[in-house]
């Protein structure tokens, strides 16, 4: 049997006698280049086009030249969103009901996208398209992402020839955790180099794509291109933050109301449209004290610049690809992954893991000294929900809601060569599974019955190239269903009905509220009372779409899925960890589980003299540890979110092998840390309280290479020993009320 069934020459005895045979080019040569812009927490309103105050020139102009659709919906949350928008079929159907961070033993949620469930960069590269991706991933089980694997869900491995970026679900933009194609690999500068993730992401996106068509310009491309922006923290060059000094301090409520009545001119919400009350929770401007409003008000300047900077980055794509003369034959489509975020509280938080770890931040302190900090490297900022609500306007609630602030957001398309004039807005309905069906359609990209082996579970989505060239088309399908964390809703023709969820509340026993969706653009006037008997009707089709989809079982678990510390198959399978320097950088979820445990960490040195350098790093500048040598001291610095509590003790160490260690001993709400070296206690101090979340920046042994956890050196800092060995012992269990709190952290890192 030959390698080549399919061969259409002959062959002989020998090259004189045969006639060769070459295949003609892939079936994809020829086709449109595609490019997928994914923003992270962008609400409905946010860019200029769809009608706020903010600066997204980069993305008006596509618009302006294209069209903006007000009709998508999301998932209302990050992973189950991208798993839609890159298999066209719902999320729930490919094992991603929530955040990649969760396996809950059940289907459809497994933290990773289902073989059956073929990705469209798996699918064009059998057509000849280059396949490229760039930032967020999100899409693989955060216990996998360590240099360890495996590595069946990352980008690579799920249809894509590059990969640069960072696979958790947050980073910081100015020090991230990156990866490279299967590796992990260094930030190639820091913030006072003038670094920046999303200019990096850029740069690598473009470089991809002119080493394509220099050496191959018939062959086109998909590039992926997932921002951190605008997911917190709100983090951008100080020169865009001073733009918007001052911009916002009429309030949120002020601010919101304009951005609505300029939804109204741009015609961008229909006429008669109501604008949402104030959601619960959301306190009035006027009763915020000077230094909320203050802080408030330099929290949203943090995230306008964020995403001006951007949109900058955004125009750098499109000026580069219209440079190359690739742009007019590129469908170019900008999309948010859900409704503005609601995990800032009411308030703000300067530091996400100051509110979660429970540790009330001091605003007054903050408003009187600390406010130019926010935005910039040693901030992890999000705004609070008044400012969400005006990001999301005219809209109610938030991201993970199945109301419109969760669920419907911005989706621009501008391909010259396809949609003619430029500026149209569409109305239908649609949804993240459409993005996936349209790319198949105009690339002319089959969907088959098999592919890798395995049966594929048929497309959800249906393409909306019709609707680029006629305003009035039909939606492409009658029936959308959502549900996210127990919040449920159904879309039919024009009705939604929806509901709120409270988790433990009997499922059986939550609200429905109906809305003539055609008529009740922001979800105000609920029907439920008057059309009880299509309200009964739409909550069956619910059940029924729900059973179809692998939507059961209905979970509302948060707190209770971060629970279980040890599982076969995983890092976590035992309470011992044990490295073998040098190693990669290991990621948070996949680094030891220290949050309110006693713990020991021992390292087997060698030295041959005077020694110094990182031993052990975790976290940043926020929030962390790290056990280090430096001016002839062994110490321990705890970082509780900026507050330093650490054990130092003179070392001198003769040549040859040492074991240093660090104990931390649990008592009550904090504990006692002590180090020591060769068998004796050299030094403890008290912790008052712990942290148990040491943010979202992992581990580093022998170097703290990212952001600095102290103040004490310049990173990454080495050790100039060797470490031969690095072992870290959890000592005890985690209490009930320290799971609720990683939980609580884990749910705003998404």
């Amino acid at each position: 049997m030959i390698s080549e069934p399919e061969f259409r020459g002959r062959i002989g005895r020998t090259y004189q006698e045969s006639v060769p045979d070459w295949p003609g080019p892939p079936a994809g040569v020829g086709g449109p280049d595609v490019v997928l812009v994914v923003l992270d927490d962008t609400g409905f309103a946010h860019f200029g086009c769809y009608g706020s105050t903010l600066s997204t020139p980069g993305v008006d102009s596509l618009a302006a030249a294209g069209l903006r659709y007000t009709g998508f919906h999301t998932t209302a949350l990050c992973s189950p969103s991208r798993a839609c928008l890159l298999t066209g079929r719902n999320h729930h159907s490919v094992g991603m009901r929530g955040v990649s961070n969760w396996n809950t033993g059940f289907p459809h949620m497994r933290g990773g996208i289902t073989p059956r469930a073929a990705t469209v960069a798996e699918l064009l590269r059998t057509q000849g398209y280059a396949t490229f991706a760039a930032g967020k991933w999100h899409l693989a089980p955060m216990l996998e992402t360590s240099a360890a694997g495996p590595h069946t869900n990352w980008p690579l491995q799920k249809g894509f020839d590059r990969y640069y970026g960072f696979l958790q679900g947050e980073a910081d933009q100015f020090h991230p955790e990156l990866t490279c194609d299967n590796h992990h690999v260094d930030p190639p500068g820091r913030p006072q180099d003038g670094y920046h993730v999303s200019e990096d992401i850029v740069d690598q996106s473009t470089g991809w794509i002119r080493d394509l068509v220099s050496v191959r310009p018939d062959r086109p491309f998909f590039l992926y291109l997932a921002f951190g922006a605008t997911h917190a923290p709100h983090q951008s060059p100080l020169e865009y933050r001073m733009r918007w000094r001052g911009r916002f301090d009429e309030g949120y409520e002020v601010v919101r109301r304009r951005w609505y009545e300029r939804q109204l001119e741009l015609g961008v919400i229909p006429e008669g449209t109501t604008l949402a009350p104030r959601n619960p929770g959301v306190p009035p401007w006027d009763e915020l004290t000077a230094a909320q409003q203050a802080f408030s008000c330099r929290l949203q300047e943090a995230f306008a610049a964020m995403l001006e900077h951007t949109d900058t980055q955004i125009s750098r794509v499109v000026d580069f690809l219209g440079g190359i003369g690739r742009l007019d034959n590129t469908l170019f489509m900008v999309v948010s992954d859900n409704g503005a975020s609601r995990e800032g509280g009411p308030f703000g938080v300067m530091d996400e893991f100051s509110f979660f770890n429970m540790h009330a931040e001091d605003l007054e302190e903050i408003a009187g000294r600390r406010l130019d900090e926010i935005g910039g490297p040693h901030s992890h900022s999000n705004y609070p929900w008044g400012w969400a609500q005006a990001g999301n306007s005219p809209l109610r609630w938030y991201k993970q809601n199945t109301y419109g602030g969760g669920v419907r957001d911005p989706l621009v398309v501008h391909w010259p060569a396809a949609v003619a004039g430029g500026g149209g807005v569409r109305r239908q309905f649609c949804h993240a599974v459409d993005i996936a069906a349209t790319i198949l359609d105009v690339t002319g990209t089959p969907m088959p019955d098999l592919f890798g082996g395995h049966p594929q579970i048929p497309l959800h989505g249906r393409s909306l190239r019709n609707t680029f060239t006629e305003a009035d088309a039909p939606a492409p399908r009658a029936v959308q269903y959502f549900e996210q964390m127990g919040h449920r809703g159904i879309w039919v023709d024009g009705w939604k009905a929806t509901t709120y969820h409270e988790p433990g509340h009997p499922y059986d026993l939550d609200e429905w509220e109906l809305f003539h969706l055609d008529a009740d653009f922001s979800e105000c006037h609920d029907l439920a009372a008057e059309l009880p008997d299509r309200l009964r009707h739409l909550v069956d089709v619910w059940w029924s779409e729900a059973g179809a989809m692998g939507v059961l079982p209905l979970d509302d678990r948060t707190i209770e899925l971060f629970g279980s510390e040890v599982r076969p198959g995983t890092p976590h399978a035992d309470s011992t960890y044990t490295y073998l320097p040098p190693i990669s950088h290991i990621p948070a979820d996949a680094a030891p589980l220290l949050g309110g445990r006693a713990w020991t960490i021992s390292a087997d040195v060698v030295v041959d003299g005077a020694a110094a350098g990182v031993i052990y790093a975790r976290g940043s500048h926020n929030v962390g540890h790290s056990f280090f040598l430096h001016g002839g001291q062994l110490h321990f610095d705890y970082n509780a979110l900026g507050t330093h509590h650490r054990a130092s003790a003179p070392l001198e160490l003769a040549p040859g092998r040492h074991v240093l260690t660090a104990r931390f001993d649990r008592t009550g709400p904090g504990g006692v840390l002590t180090v020591g070296a060769d068998d004796r206690d050299l030094a403890s101090v008290d912790i008052p309280w712990i942290v148990r979340m040491l943010g979202s920046t992992g581990m580093d042994i022998g170097r703290d290479a990212l952001s600095e956890v102290v103040d004490d050196y310049a990173g990454p800092y080495p050790f100039t020993g060797r470490i031969d060995r690095l072992v870290v012992e959890l000592r005890s269990r985690m209490a009930a009320e320290d799971v609720e709190s990683t939980a609580r952290v884990e749910m705003a890192r998404e």
